[in-house]
């Protein structure tokens, strides 16, 4: 019989980059706003759609990715509540 555990990992999610700063972005991910560094992710623009891990944009993206994305993981978190 296989043992029941909870399984966590790690994951990037789109944030949109609202101020830029150095190496440092302001993003807005779920009307929350956090920082990121960007020094992986060079030639970044205002309005523009990153993944966001650990604190660190690691990716850019387009906009319907993104939105596309943040409604999978809205649906994921709706069936863990269920």
């Amino acid at each position: 019989m296989l043992s029941q555990r909870k399984v966590s990992m790690c994951l990037a999610v789109p944030a949109k980059v609202i101020s830029i700063t150095g190496q440092i972005a302001q993003v807005e991910l779920g009307g929350l706003t956090r920082q990121a560094n960007i020094m992986l992710v060079p030639g970044l623009r205002l309005g523009d759609y990153v993944l966001l891990h650990a604190g660190f944009a690691i990716q850019t993206l387009d906009e319907a990715d993104a939105q596309e994305t943040l409604e999978l993981l809205a649906e994921i978190a709706q069936i863990e509540e269920t």
